[in-house]
C-alpha cells in the first residue's frame, strides 16, 4: 500500500540556514505531520520529508523521535503562553477586558490553526503515559490558571458577583479546551467564531453585567 502523501506548507530553509532555523523548521513539520498522521504513526522519515530535509539532519538535531516530540510539545506550550501574555499586555487594565482578552487569545490565528489544534489533541492523548509531556503542559498551565483565577477574582470584586473564582476560572478554561476538541472531532464542526461565542456565553452566565455571547458588553 502506498503511503499517504503528507501535505505541508513548510518553506525550505536555505543551505546556509542557522541551526535554530532548521530546528524550528523540523518542529513545524512535526506539528503538521502529527496533525495529519497522528502521534503513533508519525516517523522521523515523515518529518524529514515534510520539512524537505534529510533523515540525517533530523537525527543531528534531535537524536530520537522522543526528543523531537518533547521539544515540539514545549514549542507549542511556549507559543501558547506568549500568545495569552501578549493579549493581556495589549488589553485595557480592567478585569473584564483582561478576561475578554484571555478568551479571545484562544481563538486567534496564532494558536487556533487546524494544524495546532490537531497536534494539541494528539499530545493530550499521550500525557498520562508520558510524564515529560504532563510536566511540560503543567508548567505553563500553572501560570495561565493563576492568571485566569486572578482576573476572575478581580471581576467578581468589581462587579459584586458572589462566586468562587477558582471554579469559575476552571469552567471557562474547560469550556475553551472543550470547543477546541469539538472543532477537531465533530463530523460537522462549528467554526472559530461559534467556538468563541460559546466561551463568551459561559462568561456571560457568570458575569451577566459584563459579557454576552458576542463578548464584552460596552460600558453604558
Amino acid at each position: 500500500m502506498a503511503e499517504t502523501e503528507i501535505a505541508t506548507d513548510i518553506q525550505p530553509a536555505s543551505r546556509k540556514a542557522s541551526r535554530e532555523t532548521r530546528r524550528v523548521q523540523l518542529i513545524e513539520a512535526t506539528i503538521q505531520v502529527v496533525g495529519q498522521r497522528g502521534y503513533s504513526r508519525t516517523t522521523l522519515t515523515d518529518v524529514a520529508r515534510a520539512a524537505g530535509l534529510s533523515h540525517g539532519l533530523v537525527n543531528f538535531h534531535f537524536d530520537t523521535k522522543e526528543k523531537l516530540f518533547g521539544e515540539t510539545l514545549r514549542y507549542l506550550s511556549d507559543e501558547y503562553a506568549r500568545n495569552w501574555i501578549k493579549a493581556l499586555d495589549s488589553a485595557a487594565p480592567d478585569a473584564a477586558s483582561q478576561l475578554d482578552a484571555l478568551i479571545r487569545a484562544d481563538f486567534n490565528d496564532v494558536v487556533c490553526a487546524p494544524s495546532r489544534l490537531l497536534a494539541w489533541c494528539a499530545f493530550w492523548g499521550e500525557t498520562q503515559g508520558r510524564p515529560l509531556y504532563l510536566q511540560v503542559c503543567a508548567e505553563n498551565n500553572a501560570e495561565y490558571i493563576d492568571q485566569m483565577e486572578r482576573v476572575c477574582a478581580a471581576l467578581m470584586l468589581d462587579g459584586g458577583y458572589e462566586l468562587h473564582p477558582v471554579r469559575v476560572a476552571r469552567a471557562l478554561r474547560i469550556t475553551s479546551e472543550g470547543v477546541w476538541l469539538d472543532m477537531m472531532t465533530e463530523v460537522s464542526p462549528y467554526d472559530r467564531d461559534e467556538a468563541m461565542a460559546t466561551v463568551h456565553a459561559m462568561a456571560a452566565a457568570f458575569f451577566p453585567h459584563h459579557f454576552n455571547s458576542d463578548g464584552l458588553i460596552a460600558p453604558q
